[in-house]
């Protein structure tokens, strides 16, 4: 399991992966060529994978992405240390805040 800031990246086993994924769009990367798992609403700062890859984001507000990187890949961040994940599948999850009566993502 790996943690950068507001961002949880989880190993998921080949064989876990939803059949649907093959087939679902996939997220385009940034102008930088990144891989982008959460954008920073204030600082423009953001979590994102470095290198060949794929990210599928799942239905609903609070549906997780998942990641595949067929050779490992680096998620880098402007002001977090780089971690690096070895290739295969994984799920992301962004850090979530209860308000009185709601759910909401956290934001940077």
């Amino acid at each position: 399991m790996y943690r950068q800031g507001d961002v949880l990246i989880v190993p998921v086993a080949e064989e876990a992966v939803p059949s649907h994924v093959a087939d679902a769009p996939h997220e385009a990367r940034d102008g930088r060529g990144r891989l982008v798992l959460a954008l920073g609403e204030v600082t423009g700062h953001a979590h994102a994978v470095l290198g060949p890859g794929r990210l599928v984001r799942e239905p609903g507000p609070f549906g997780p992405m998942l990641l595949h990187l067929p050779e490992g890949g680096r998620v880098v961040h402007e002001e977090h240390a780089a971690i690096p994940l070895p290739k295969g599948w994984y799920r992301v999850v962004r850090q979530r805040e209860y308000l009185p009566g709601a759910v909401r993502i956290v934001a940077d």
